[in-house]
């Protein structure tokens, strides 16, 4: 999606959104008067969206040496970088409102995956104190880190269907029943999702959870096209490798809790705008077994 692309997107949800929640803000308290700044809300939004469209590894970066250089035409009010941090947190609402419209349709086949976010190295967290009180310690297959756990839903298609960030610490059995609420079919996970208790709520809501025994368990039989696409989870780890390296949702530079979810949601939803998602192709198989 080009420059241009996402910002008439942006702006189009803004001009149907931004009215009912400034007038949320204003009866609440939250905000006493309503004053227009030099940048507008969805040009906000496109920058903050667009650097993770971008090959830049540091937003201070990305706007210094390239909007600031290069997009003086496209955003003839520009502010100092400094400015801009200070207007970022008052997008994160609308951030994820528009998230939520960019989210895919379930198909009937999902995975469910959780990812860690490292918010300080584990020599540092006695003296990390921007997440303190928020963040927790975890342990993920690559061993023990403190921060939080993204719990994530997929299609066949590689859209994203759910979210749920969570401190590291919080069990993924306990997360899952609130990811699910729009789902329907099939739903593949890891052993961390192994439970009876969780198993039997999903199928009173029309979701069969499906996942790998552990070694002392009995041996159940499962159908062989659910056993082959149980192996098709790498797909989540694919799209988490392209959230953190490419959408740079994980970084252990934030200075305030409001802008790392702020930078959280914007990678989100770079990655779906992204044109070519990790896919099974299923949809082409289905046919071709339809032809044959």
């Amino acid at each position: 999606m080009s420059l241009t692309e996402l910002f008439c997107a942006v702006d189009d949800f803004c001009q149907q959104a931004e009215p009912a929640w400034e007038a949320h803000l204003l009866s609440d308290g939250i905000r006493r008067r309503r004053r227009e700044g030099e940048l507008c809300t969805s040009e906000i939004m496109t920058l903050l969206i667009h650097f993770h469209q971008s090959h830049y590894r540091t937003f201070k970066a990305y706007y210094s040496q390239h909007v600031s250089v290069h997009l003086r035409g496209e955003f003839p009010h520009l502010v100092s970088y400094g400015r801009f941090v200070q207007l970022m947190p008052r997008v994160l609402g609308l951030l994820c409102a528009y998230l939520f419209t960019c989210l895919g349709r379930c198909t009937g086949i999902s995975f469910v995956d959780s990812t860690p976010l490292t918010v300080c190295d584990n020599r540092r967290i006695h003296q990390h104190k921007v997440f303190a009180g928020l963040a927790a310690r975890g342990k993920a297959s690559m061993g023990w880190f403190f921060g939080f756990k993204l719990h994530l839903v997929f299609n066949d298609r590689g859209e994203l269907l759910g979210w749920c960030l969570t401190p590291g610490n919080r069990h993924d059995v306990k997360v899952l029943p609130k990811l699910v609420k729009r789902l329907f079919g099939k739903l593949f996970g890891d052993k961390g999702y192994l439970s009876q208790a969780l198993l039997e709520q999903l199928l009173q809501h029309g979701i069969h959870l499906i996942t790998h025994l552990k070694s002392n368990m009995k041996n159940r039989l499962i159908p062989l096209a659910d056993k082959l696409l149980l192996r098709k989870r790498a797909i989540c780890e694919t799209i988490n490798d392209q959230l953190k390296n490419i959408s740079q949702i994980e970084h252990t530079r934030h200075r305030s809790p409001i802008n790392f979810l702020v930078n959280l949601v914007c990678g989100l939803i770079a990655y779906c705008h992204q044109p070519k998602k990790p896919s099974l192709h299923l949809d082409l198989l289905s046919r071709l077994e339809a032809v044959c």
